[in-house]
């Protein structure tokens, strides 16, 4: 029963944030805002909203190991597996500005997450601690990088953009898509929990795995979609911006709620997305492109990494 309540959780986390994001979409649009901010803001975080639920989810329940583990391993997910696997159907372009600039803040993103935990591990202690000050310090940093990107939107964004009519069933849309997050969220924590109890292995594994995978659903279907569409600088953008708001928001918001404690196990995987961070960034920054050979080589990353969790 747990198995089956984790796959409902994930694809009423999947569909739910698609339904949110439909209906924030309309509504901006409707108000007038800049399509260019929606793109921005609303649909990268609404493909991080699944994550958002989970995290949030375990760390008002004290569920650490899932709290954290679901952001890095979704963002080692997002790097290798989504990009891997898009560029398997066509070649991922980025416009300069998403590799020099967003890609740059994610893996400051990440480097700043991993300042704050070695501290503890340096001083000889066991355990790390998230702090709410911790918490408080990533939001500022999302603050910062909003307040940039509303800025370059409002420049290249027409003056006048044109509305589309308001309608009332995109608020019902909101509303319905939240409460699937949430509702989504809270199954996907208790059920991987009871998975791990009964498989008698760390919820971090779980966390690492399957809800990191299932939680990258979003991501993973935007970005194929994109790239075979031939959007392929959609593909890329979505990632990057994703994981921004996965480390900034997600990570913020729940350590702000509740301090977040991890293991040294938890210390090596944020340097794994660190790593993995300026790898990618490394293989993208030459021609700005992700190919069927950089895809191959991105997804056996990605497969390493998995027999390294397995096995660990």
């Amino acid at each position: 029963m747990s198995f089956i309540l984790l796959v409902i959780g994930l694809a009423m986390l999947v569909k739910c944030a698609d339904i949110f994001v439909d209906g924030c979409s309309n509504v901006a649009k409707a108000l007038g805002i800049p399509s260019l901010i929606i793109g921005l803001t609303i649909v990268s975080f609404g493909t991080s909203a699944p994550e958002a639920a989970v995290s949030v989810t375990a760390s008002l329940k004290g569920m650490n190991d899932i709290s954290l583990g679901n952001v890095v391993g979704s963002n080692i997910c997002n790097l290798l597996l989504v990009l891997g696997f898009s560029g398997l159907f066509g070649c991922l372009t980025a416009k300069r500005k998403v590799i020099t600039r967003d890609f740059v803040y994610a893996i400051f993103s990440s480097i700043v997450i991993f300042i704050l935990s070695a501290g503890y591990f340096i001083s000889g202690k066991q355990e790390g601690v998230i702090t709410r000050t911790n918490g408080w310090i990533l939001l500022c940093f999302l603050a910062i990088y909003l307040y940039a990107l509303a800025g370059d939107a409002f420049k290249s964004a027409r003056k006048k953009e044109e509305k589309t009519k308001f309608k009332f069933k995109d608020l019902i849309f909101i509303i319905i898509g939240i409460a699937g997050i949430i509702i989504g969220g809270q199954l996907v924590v208790n059920s991987a929990s009871d998975i791990a109890n009964m498989l008698n292995i760390g919820q971090n594994v779980i966390a690492l795995t399957v809800i990191a995978i299932g939680t990258s659903l979003p991501e993973l279907v935007t970005s194929v979609v994109a790239a075979r569409k031939g959007e392929v600088d959609i593909a890329i953008g979505n990632v990057v911006g994703s994981n921004i708001f996965n480390i900034l928001f997600i990570l913020g918001l729940s350590s702000a709620i509740s301090p977040i404690t991890y293991t040294f196990e938890s210390f090596i995987d944020i340097i794994i997305m660190m790593v993995v961070s300026l790898v990618v960034y490394l293989l993208t920054l030459k021609n700005y492109r992700i190919g069927r050979k950089k895809g191959i080589i991105l997804l056996s990353m990605y497969a390493a990494y998995m027999a390294y969790i397995l096995i660990r």
